[in-house]
């Protein structure tokens, strides 16, 4: 892998992605306007990327980031369905235009292949399980709405200006770097930082919600394997999880082993636009460009904790 440019690269994802590619020798820029991304998830590899502090929504500046590169990990957004559903205008932006916007920028820069970070929230609540990427989307949120339209975006791109894209269905990702604070991180960076600092954490609904949740090692295994193969992925969706399904409950029981609470969970109302059951089948991804579980939930857990606890991230 020659140059790949990571968008939201102090993110959460960018910057997991962006170790793993210097890791196999790429050259990586990175570029985040640090909106929802933090200097200190890239502190360790800032000197050995190329990194701008600029906005996707700057069109100077995202085809400026282009030039010269091989591929796109598009990874910027705002990935937040709660959000979404406050600010659907302010979240479309970031979630939408930019996408449309990394994507003309790599058009014109002549990108081999642009990777998308798109979401499960796609499936909406068909009951069907598990989610399989011939099922017919149903969106909820506006943010579920923001990630199908630039799958749309993504396949004109390919039938269009012959651009390969590949759009990367994430199913609740977690791990290390994953920020706690905010009202809109995941479930389980909340769980975690909650219980090692004592407190008491909630659950929305009643506990039997379930989902696929999926430790950031295999998203970043499927990234690097979809931009690196031979196979033809130009233009496709896949989904990226375990094909696992774990209730809220289950996973409090787990984490509250793993870190030693002795509290309880309070339980709320559910949330507008939640999705009551979620799991994937990936056999296509495993087919097609050889995707595999390469880190459990058990595992994933047990190294996010060890992690939240080296770097004191607690609520």
């Amino acid at each position: 892998m020659a140059t790949a440019l990571v968008t939201g690269v102090a993110g959460f994802i960018g910057s997991s992605i962006a170790r793993a590619l210097l890791a196999e020798g790429a050259t990586v820029r990175g570029i985040d306007n640090l909106c929802t991304g933090s200097l200190a998830n890239i502190e360790a590899i800032k000197s050995q990327i190329d990194f701008r502090h600029d906005d996707i929504l700057d069109q100077a500046a995202i085809t400026s980031a282009c030039q010269g590169v091989d591929y796109v990990f598009h990874e910027a957004a705002i990935p937040s369905v709660p959000k979404s559903v406050e600010d659907p205008i302010g979240t479309n932006g970031p979630n939408l235009t930019g996408t449309l916007y990394v994507l003309e920028a790599a058009r014109k820069a002549g990108v081999k292949r642009v990777l998308y970070a798109a979401s499960s929230a796609a499936y909406g609540d068909d009951p069907t399980l598990p989610k399989h990427e011939a099922m017919l989307p149903g969106p909820i949120s506006p943010y579920a709405v923001q990630k199908l339209a630039g799958e749309h975006y993504l396949a004109s791109y390919t039938r269009v200006y012959g651009l390969e894209t590949v759009a990367l269905r994430y199913f609740n990702i977690f791990g290390p770097r994953q920020d706690p604070s905010s009202q809109y991180s995941g479930v389980l960076a909340r769980f975690i930082s909650q219980m090692l600092a004592g407190q008491t954490p909630t659950i929305f609904g009643d506990g039997t919600t379930s989902r696929d949740f999926t430790y950031i090692d295999n998203v970043v295994s499927a990234n690097l394997l979809a931009a690196k193969t031979s196979a033809p992925v130009a233009g496709k969706v896949f989904n990226v999880a375990t094909g696992r399904r774990v209730t809220l409950l289950e996973a409090f029981d787990e984490v509250k082993r793993i870190t030693g609470y002795t509290g309880t969970v309070n339980l709320a109302p559910e949330r507008e636009g939640d999705i009551k059951h979620s799991v994937a089948n990936i056999s296509l991804a495993q087919q097609t460009f050889g995707y595999k579980v390469v880190a459990d939930f058990a595992y994933g857990l047990e190294q996010t904790i060890a992690w939240c606890k080296e770097a004191t991230v607690y609520a």
